[in-house]
C-alpha cells in the first residue's frame, strides 16, 4: 500500500503518453484534429464546406 501512489502515477503517466503518441503519431490524424480547433469560429457556410471536405476525406480512406 505504501507504493500505491507511485504505481498509480506511473500507470496514469504511461496512459497519458500513450494517448498523445496515438493522436499525434499519424500526420493525417494530427492535421485533422488540428483543424477542429477552428470549429467554434466558423459560421454556418463554413460548416457546410467542412462537411464536404470531411465526406471527401472519408471516401479516400
Amino acid at each position: 500500500m505504501g507504493n500505491s501512489k507511485i504505481v498509480a502515477l506511473v500507470i496514469f503517466f504511461t496512459t497519458y503518453v500513450g494517448i498523445l503518441l496515438y493522436v499525434y503519431a499519424s500526420k493525417r490524424r494530427s492535421k485533422r484534429l488540428e483543424s477542429y480547433k477552428y470549429i467554434p469560429l466558423q459560421d454556418e457556410e463554413g460548416a457546410d464546406v467542412d462537411k464536404k471536405a470531411e465526406s471527401n476525406h472519408e471516401q479516400r480512406d
